[in-house]
Formats: C-alpha cells, sequence, structure tokens
C-alpha cells in the first residue's frame, strides 16, 4: 500500500485520519475574527459566518457574495488584453457587411459561447453561420483544413470561441490564406499568441483582467458588452435599439457551471444572476431540453445546469452531431428547439449506456490487473473500441473510485491508435506528465491541465506510458495523499438535517470550485433499512443515538468498503454528506446524500 503518513500529518475531524475511501478529514479553516465580522455585519449565525468565511470572503466583502451584482463586481471589458481590438474588429467586418462565422467546440461551454455571439448578431440584424468541428473525425479545435472549409464557404472573418488560443498553426494557416480570425478563449496558452487580428484570453500571459476564472461564455459575455460599447460610440444605436446583454445571463451561468470554472467574484455574479434569468425558462432551448429530460419548470439551480441540462447538450459532441447544442441554445423557433431537445435527450441515453458499459469493462481490467491496490501512482486502462466520447468520464468514475490518477483509452483494433483522455488529484499534474510523455516521443500528440488530459496514441506503446506516467507521477504521489482530505463544514445529528439548515446553506449558492457545497458529518449513526440499488446506489436511513433519523443515499458505492459498511447495518458509523431537497410526493424535506464513511473501528 502507499505510505499514508502525511495524511496523517492533517488535523483530523472525529479522528478520521483515512475513511473508508482512503480520506482524511478535516474542518474547513476559518479565521475566527472574519466568521464574528460577518456575524455582525450580516447577522448570520455563527455556523453561516464560519462557512463564509472558510470559503474564503474577506470580511468587507460578504454582502457582494451573498447578494452578487454586476453593478459592482463588471469588471472593465478594456481590462482583458486586446479585448478593444477584438469589438472593432468585429465590428469594423459588421459594418462593412462582410461574412463572419463562429467557429466553437462540441461542449455546452463551446455551445454558450457561440450562441450568445448568434444572439447578439441576430438583435443586430445579422445571421452567424455555426461550423462546430466534429470531435471525433476533426479533432479538438481549429484545423488548417476547417479554415479551408471555411474560406472556401465564403468567410471573410472568423470568431472562434472556447478554443484556439493553443491553436498557433491553424491560424498561421489562416493568415497564410487570408482568412481574418479573432480569438475568444480561455484555457491556459503558450506566451506567444497564435496570430490573429486580436486574442482574448483572461488566461493569456500579460493579461491583467484578474478574471482567469471565466469560463468562455464568461470571456463572450464581456464581449458582448464591449460590442455594445462601441458600437454606442459609433452610433449604431441611432434607429435600433441596444441589445440588451442581460437577458442571455442564463447562457453564461450554464458555460459557468458545466465547465466547473471557480464561482468567485464576478463569475460568481454572472453564475447567481443568470440562474435567476434561467428561473424563467425564456429560452426555448433550454425549456425544451428541460421538458425533454422529464424535469419541472420552476426555480433553476446549479443542478439543473451540470446535471440535466449539461450531459444532454454535451452528448451531441461525444456521440451524436456536434452542432447540436449550439443550435438548441441559439434557436427561437419553440418547434426546432423541441425536435432538437428530443434528439439530444435520445443521445444522452445512448452515451450512458456506452459510458456504462466502457467503466465496467475498464474495472474489470484494472481489478484484474491489481492497478487499483498496489502503490503505483496512476492507473492506465484501455480496451478496443472503448468510445473516446466517454473515455474521460469513465476515468473520472475511476479516479473517484480508487482516489488516484486514471487514463482511459480507446483503441481502434484496426489501426492500432488509441485516444484517451484522463482525470487527476489535487496535487498531481497529470496535463503535465501527459506533455512530458508526448515530448519523449511515447505519444502521437498529447496535453491539458493539472487535473485533465487527452492523448493520442499507438497502442502497442501502452506499457511504455504506464511506466513513464508512473514514474513521472511517483514524485507528487505522497503530496497527493495529503491533499486529499474532505473539507467539512459542521458536525450536526440527524434531527438537525432539515430543510431550515438546507435553505440557510442555500444562501452560498452557486456551488462550483472555490465555493464547494456545504459538506456535513453526522457521529455514531446506524444504516438501517439498506437497499442496494440499480447502478450500485445504496439507500438507508441514517439513525443517531437518540433514535432521530434522515433518508439517505451513497452513489455508485455498493461493491465498495463504504458501500458494504452502509449495507451491512451496523451502528457507530461517521459519515460525510450533502444535504438535498426531497419534494417527492410534495413532502418538502431533505435527503442526505453520502459522499464518504469511516468506521471507527477501522481508523
Amino acid at each position: 500500500m502507499a505510505d499514508d503518513s502525511a495524511a496523517k500529518t492533517l488535523t483530523a475531524f472525529l479522528g478520521v485520519s483515512r475513511s473508508l475511501s482512503g480520506r482524511a478529514w478535516r474542518q474547513r479553516p476559518a479565521d475566527a475574527a472574519v466568521v464574528r465580522a460577518h456575524m455582525q455585519a450580516l447577522g448570520l449565525d455563527e455556523v453561516l459566518a464560519r462557512a463564509l468565511a472558510a470559503r474564503g470572503v474577506p470580511a468587507d466583502q460578504g454582502a457582494d457574495f451573498l447578494t452578487p451584482t454586476l453593478r459592482a463586481l463588471f469588471p472593465d471589458p478594456s481590462s482583458f488584453m486586446d479585448m478593444d481590438a477584438a469589438a472593432e474588429a468585429i465590428l469594423d467586418a459588421l459594418q462593412a457587411k462582410a461574412r463572419i462565422h463562429v467557429f466553437a467546440d462540441y461542449d455546452v461551454d463551446g455551445a454558450a459561447s457561440a450562441a450568445l455571439l448568434v444572439r447578439w448578431f441576430r438583435a443586430m440584424g445579422h445571421d452567424l453561420p455555426l461550423y462546430v468541428p466534429d470531435r471525433l473525425n476533426e479533432g479538438y479545435g481549429p484545423s488548417a483544413k476547417a479554415f479551408d472549409t471555411l474560406k472556401a464557404a465564403g468567410a471573410d472573418l472568423v470568431i472562434t470561441v472556447d478554443c484556439g488560443a493553443a491553436a498557433n498553426e491553424a491560424l498561421a494557416h489562416a493568415a497564410a490564406i487570408a482568412l481574418n480570425v479573432v480569438v475568444i478563449d480561455h484555457h491556459m496558452m503558450r506566451s506567444e499568441p497564435p496570430k490573429a487580428l486580436a486574442v482574448v484570453n483572461p488566461n493569456r500571459p500579460g493579461c491583467n483582467s484578474g478574471q482567469g476564472n471565466l469560463a468562455a461564455a464568461g470571456v463572450v459575455f464581456v464581449l458582448l458588452a464591449a460590442l455594445n460599447r462601441e458600437a454606442r460610440r459609433r452610433g449604431l444605436f441611432a434607429e435600433r435599439p441596444e441589445p440588451d446583454i442581460r437577458q442571455w445571463l442564463d447562457l453564461a451561468a450554464l458555460g459557468a457551471i458545466c465547465d466547473v470554472t471557480g464561482l468567485t467574484g464576478f463569475n460568481r455574479a454572472l453564475t447567481a444572476l443568470g440562474l435567476k434569468v434561467m428561473s424563467d425558462w425564456c429560452n426555448p432551448g433550454l425549456r425544451a431540453l428541460l421538458a425533454a429530460a422529464g424535469a419541472e419548470p420552476g426555480p433553476a439551480k446549479s443542478n439543473h445546469a451540470g446535471f440535466i441540462l449539461g450531459p444532454r447538450i454535451n452528448a451531441g459532441g461525444r456521440i451524436g452531431r456536434s452542432d447540436l447544442g449550439a443550435r438548441l441554445l441559439s434557436t427561437d423557433d419553440p418547434a426546432d428547439a423541441q425536435a432538437l431537445a428530443m434528439e439530444l435527450d435520445a443521445l444522452n441515453l445512448s452515451r450512458r449506456e456506452v459510458e456504462r458499459a466502457v467503466t465496467e469493462a475498464a474495472v474489470r481490467r484494472v481489478e484484474a490487473a491489481g492497478a487499483h491496490v498496489d502503490d503505483s501512482a496512476v492507473i492506465v486502462v484501455a480496451g478496443d473500441d472503448w468510445h473516446p466520447g466517454v473515455v474521460g468520464i469513465v476515468a473520472g468514475r475511476l479516479r473517484e473510485r480508487w482516489r488516484k490518477p486514471v487514463v482511459v483509452i480507446g483503441l481502434d483494433p484496426v489501426t492500432g491508435v488509441g485516444k484517451g483522455s484522463g482525470r487527476s488529484q489535487p496535487g498531481m499534474n497529470l496535463g503535465r506528465a501527459i506533455q512530458a510523455a508526448w515530448e519523449a516521443g511515447v505519444l502521437i500528440a498529447g496535453g491539458g491541465h493539472a487535473m485533465a488530459a487527452g492523448l493520442t496514441m499507438d497502442g502497442s506503446r501502452l506499457a511504455e506510458l504506464s511506466a513513464f506516467l508512473n514514474d513521472w507521477l511517483a514524485g507528487e504521489r505522497i503530496q497527493a495523499i495529503a491533499l486529499d482530505a474532505l473539507e467539512i463544514d459542521a458536525l450536526i445529528d440527524p434531527a438537525a438535517a432539515t430543510r431550515a439548515l438546507l435553505e440557510s446553506f442555500e444562501r452560498l449558492a452557486p456551488f462550483g470550485p472555490a465555493n464547494p457545497e456545504p459538506a456535513f458529518a453526522l457521529s455514531g449513526v446506524q444504516a438501517r433499512e439498506p437497499v442496494a440499488m440499480n447502478g450500485g446506489h445504496v439507500r438507508c436511513r441514517l439513525v443517531g443515538p437518540d433514535g432521530a433519523a434522515v433518508r439517505a443515499i451513497a452513489w455508485r458505492c455498493a461493491d465498495l468498503p463504504a458501500g458494504q459498511a452502509l449495507l451491512s447495518g451496523q451502528g457507530g458509523l461517521s459519515v460525510v454528506g450533502r444535504l438535498k431537497a426531497d419534494d417527492w410526493n410534495g413532502r418538502k424535506g431533505v435527503q442526505f446524500e453520502i459522499e464518504d464513511v469511516s468506521d471507527p473501528r477501522m481508523v
């Protein structure tokens, strides 16, 4: 087993230095003075004030955090490098009646970004054609072939969204064929920008906007403000109403949530206010997709975007047609929206079946090899005909299961070429390791960021890749074990797990990276009437020493130690989880979603 001494150096909450999933538990640290300031200034109780302080909210910023506004937090568009140049280039082309196209990534953020531009151009009386490359046949992002296609279609200017910042070769080709390009992106990029009229990216070296946590949709939303400002300066609204970009905040929120961005500052305001706009369900595509999913309209929350809408929009690019999501989000035709939504919902069902089959096959293969229990730093697993559109999701599932980086590769049995995706643990930079493997000649292509990466390789070199990644990441393993701790906001009794507690903590929403959903611990509970459900879920009642109980569920864990402990019905367990609304049959209650379990006898 890997050395877990680093994890034991943490201050263990409830004495748990190693849970049944292998994690340490600790209480989120909070400055006592900031807690008191939040209590006094905002009238919060100590538990909620502590949670606010634990999320790094300073004493003088509590009001803006709890009630974020665009007026207080909207950045000056000119603070983004090249933003003014981008707005000028786009309006120059618009006024010259040039043929403008938008080039977008297939995922939710790319689709939302494209839809924002399409809707702004429509409000200005112009159509904006969409180009979304097929992920499997064309790969990710701009390519020389794609730009040749757009040039042949008559394009004068291409606006890339959620891609392009690292496509130096493709954009050099665009320049060579006299195709103008404006890049709007948020991904990490090289110090030397690609050739373009403008490259707007808050993560571009030298950009001083301070908005690096924005999704591409957030950057595009700021671009719309810059376009309105420049169009106003040019007098373009003398005979035309200025587009009210606030009506499209729902698209900015969708991109921010589904791209798992840090929901702080301006990005938090975009998301919080965007969910309020989404709650009216005025976007025909979102309304139709919600209906196709069998969900009821009502106040929108992060889970609507992240778990109902997002996976269905992504399904088009994963196993269907890549432009379906952008078309859905940009249409104003209810019939068109309904047809697109039904197609995406059907594709999502297919995607789930493909994902389930690949996950089961990958788990069997890993368990047979024993890589999940040895001291390896990373798991690399591959199989013939595993769909490239789901390998990233499967890698994420396996990483959650075994708490170490996982790379899942689908092999083409005819060509022998493998396409894979990896998901990592905090403290282990998988993207850098994949990049190093490419530089060493082990991969045909590869790259990514700390927590996720993609690759293309010769399938005959799987063992070599596994050895390379394990050697590269071995030194980061100890640090990752120490960082793999579950942070807890408060210890509560089952009797305190109420709708009132849930709603009080909802003031911290929307949740995401940098603002995690509140986690609560229960101590000394028994799992009563446990039931193993389809999909490996476990449902039970958690009963405290005083007999009070709360309904609970643990996802995908029936065959894991935590699930086995729950199914045994034993008492004296400690559990950590999150409160969720339970409105089934109008009961207005709560359900405790179990994330981790500790058996004190095994600590």
